[in-house]
């Protein structure tokens, strides 16, 4: 099947660095699923952007003496570079800081509104005297009120998962200043998540055969253990979206709220930057599309019951107030693949105390494979993970270097010196040179099957597992040896072998595009693997921004068992993968103040 695919990815907040548990929470596994996927010939899209507005960045302005613009844009910037250096490609990487995505935002809000979700209510809401204004809640901790957790955000436990309500928090503090907040009251407009349970839970309930446990856990699990409430969907703020309605001057949209709406401003924005405006319909209202959402798991409520709760109490009305003459409602998730967390040296990462590996830091030392590798056979899809310098470094030796990166480097460096660097004619095959070939023919179903079941570390596994019976094979036939005696069983090894290096490439191209394209041009092509990104500047009625943009013309990247043929005219090859010191272990422990044993 070639379903259209839309790949949503968890947009990062732009008033902090993106480190290697962002990476292989979210942004990585979207990547290396939607190469994947266009592999498969399928209409992806692969949307995200820059988080822009909340609090958060308005404070961080207010410590620098700049403003939320000028932190929001710089941030942006830097993900941009760090994206094109680890090689994630976006169809499009923009900002919630754009027209498009304030217009499609407010109609989101007024579908809901004519629809009959949206209410207005009084509440009491923490507010800050020492700073003179309405905290949001993730800026408001104390102790949960539920599992006792003493670090629980006010609208939100990482403990144990479950929304909250703000008023109950225990022991409230201010995360600006660390001053106890006061409640005061004020008047919002609340998404009528009650009113939309039902549809909610038959959402669930038609994905439970196939979604994470962990993600049923805290969207359905917690529905049923307690119903779903109204929740605000406005704030006191100045930096965000305003309030589509007269009279509410002050108040913008929650970035909650408006944040996963960009998923859909995006798909927009892409179609209009392309000279599609319609496009967006194939992803978007087409029942056949898929779409993918990935993201940590203190995001799972928010994609897997609020989101889906807005698409559904949008209807059509969305497309009346876009002007289109045949409304339709929207496509709802398919999954959401959400991965858990990645701790550091045994602690959770944490950017106040510096207790973090990020991942531009990393690129100015390590190049970006090994990182990419390193995050996904280490990827927390089940259960919380852990980065250590030693692993890091024995997996990239042991695995990259010794396992894939040797067995390239000698087979075709044997090729260079003994067939002047052409594909050697093998002859007639045996049945061990055959069952071979046909093993790793079966890595494209073996492994496609993981990557459709988004199981990227095992679909990983599975790949380097065939390289090992490459390197097995090898062992066996002995062409270093051959060669002296039997130079025709010498070609026929090492033909088999290309053959399967060819293929192996291919199963690892999304999970290491750098190196698997760097091995396509050692191999003879002269297409490339995949197409390029680029930074386009895009004029915006908020100003012009930066958006990163996947090209894909002339890609040649298909998932199907194919290598070159005998005669075929290689080019010099050099090592895919460096060589680790052990040193480095210390030294990167050393930046994080551990003290070698």
């Amino acid at each position: 099947m070639n379903e259209p695919i839309l790949v949503a990815v968890a947009w990062p907040y732009a008033n902090a660095q993106i480190h290697v548990g962002n990476l292989t929470g979210a942004y990585l596994p979207a990547d290396i699923f939607a190469r994947y996927q266009r592999m498969k010939g399928r209409d992806v899209l692969m949307v995200s952007g820059s988080d822009a507005h909340g609090t958060p960045i308005t404070v961080r302005a207010d410590a620098e003496k700049t403003t939320a613009l000028e932190v929001y844009q710089r941030f942006h910037q830097g993900f941009l570079d760090l994206f094109q250096g680890v090689g994630l490609n976006y169809d499009l990487f923009t900002s919630t800081h754009t027209s498009n995505h304030f217009d499609v935002s407010q109609k989101i809000f007024l579908a809901l509104k004519e629809n009959g979700f949206l209410y207005t209510a009084r509440e009491k809401q923490w507010f800050a005297p020492s700073q003179g204004r309405f905290l949001p809640d993730r800026y408001v901790e104390g102790t949960c009120y539920i599992c006792g957790y003493n670090n629980a955000r006010s609208d939100q436990c990482d403990k144990c998962g479950n929304l909250l309500d703000p008023s109950l928090l225990i022991d409230p503090r201010s995360k600006v200043d660390g001053s106890t907040p006061e409640l005061r009251e004020t008047e919002h407009y609340y998404l009528d998540l009650g009113k939309l349970q039902p549809d909610v839970v038959k959402f669930l309930q038609d994905r439970e055969s196939y979604w994470r446990p962990n993600v049923l856990r805290q969207s359905l699990g917690q529905i049923q253990a307690d119903n779903l409430r109204g929740r605000a969907i406005t704030r006191d703020l100045d930096w965000g979206i305003p309030v589509p309605i007269d009279g509410w001057n002050g108040k913008c949209l929650y970035v909650w709220f408006e944040a996963v709406i960009g998923y859909l401003s995006a798909a927009i924005e892409w179609s209009r930057i392309n000279g599609q405006p319609d496009a967006w319909k194939k992803w978007w209202h087409n029942p056949e599309s898929k779409t993918y959402y990935f993201i940590g798991k203190d995001n799972i409520p928010f994609h897997a019951v609020i989101w889906p709760a807005q698409l559904t109490g949008c209807g059509s009305a969305f497309d009346r107030l876009m002007g289109e003459t045949e409304p339709k409602p929207f496509v709802l998730p398919f999954d959401v693949p959400a991965n858990e967390f990645m701790n550091l040296e045994g602690q959770k990462i944490s950017g106040s105390r510096n207790w973090a590996v990020y991942a531009n830091d990393f690129l100015t030392r390590y190049d970006p494979d090994p990182l990419r590798y390193y995050l996904t056979v280490n990827m927390p899809e089940s259960k919380d993970t852990d980065w250590d310098w030693e692993d890091f470094y024995k997996r990239n030796n042991d695995e990259l270097v010794a396992t894939w990166g040797n067995l390239v480097n000698r087979v075709l460096s044997f090729t260079y010196k003994h067939w002047e660097g052409k594909v050697p004619e093998p002859g007639d095959l045996t049945e061990m040179d055959q069952n071979l070939l046909n093993a790793v023919q079966g890595g494209f179903e073996t492994v496609g099957k993981e990557m459709e079941a988004v199981r990227l570390r095992a679909a990983l596994g599975e790949a380097m597992r065939l390289a090992t019976e490459v390197n097995r094979y090898l062992d066996q036939t002995a062409p270093w040896t051959a060669i002296k005696t039997d130079r025709q069983a010498a070609a026929r090894a090492i033909y088999v072998a290309i053959a399967c290096i060819d293929m192996i490439k291919i199963l690892l191209a999304p999970f290491l595009p750098f190196t698997s394209e760097k091995l396509h041009t050692f191999l003879g092509y002269e297409q490339p693997l995949f197409g390029k990104q680029n930074v386009a500047s895009i004029s915006d009625e908020l100003g012009s921004h930066s958006a990163l943009q996947y090209q894909a013309a002339n890609a040649s990247a298909k998932w199907e068992a194919s290598y070159v043929k005998p005669g075929t005219q290689l080019n010099r090859p050099e090592p895919l993968f460096r060589k680790l010191d052990a040193a480095i272990i210390e030294e990167e422990r050393s930046k994080l103040g551990v003290k070698p044993d």
